[in-house]
């Protein structure tokens, strides 16, 4: 047996669904991450700052008194929570829906598809892969 070179076994790991999958997702992921920060920064943190008076991204302690002492900015780490927070709560009800969604397309197939049928000789209910009826034997046409 010859072995793969490694290229030969990169290019199969690349090639497989799953990774290509993941690099989608990661992409959209970034995409949509950017639309949250926007929806944060630009609408919800102007609306909580007509209530609370508070900007999150202006909040910040300086560590000493003298002009090179290190600040931390720890309003933007609170506006990085909330776009978490936003981000995790639009991915749960996109999931949530397309769950339900699945669901409802489940049970439709499930009713559309009958696992009995009644045989056109006794008018028994047999079921629907039978090609004989257990009730009468009669040989059933095929459909």
């Amino acid at each position: 047996m010859k072995k793969k070179g490694l290229i030969a076994e990169f290019k199969d790991f690349i090639m497989r669904g799953n990774v290509m999958d993941m690099a989608v997702g990661i992409i959209v992921g970034g995409a949509f991450t950017a639309i949250v920060t926007s929806l944060n920064d630009d609408i919800l943190t102007p609306i909580l700052g007509i209530f609370g008076g508070t900007d999150f991204s202006n909040l910040t302690v300086t560590l000493g008194s003298s002009a090179d002492a290190p600040v931390l900015y720890y309003g933007s780490f609170i506006t990085a929570i909330i776009n978490f927070l936003i981000t995790a709560l639009v991915i749960f009800l996109l999931i949530k829906g397309l769950n339900s969604l699945s669901t409802k397309f489940k049970k439709a197939e499930e009713e559309a598809a009958p696992a009995t049928k009644v045989c056109p000789f006794c008018k028994s209910e047999i079921p629907v892969e039978a090609t004989k009826c257990a009730h009468c034997t009669s040989d059933l046409p095929t459909e």
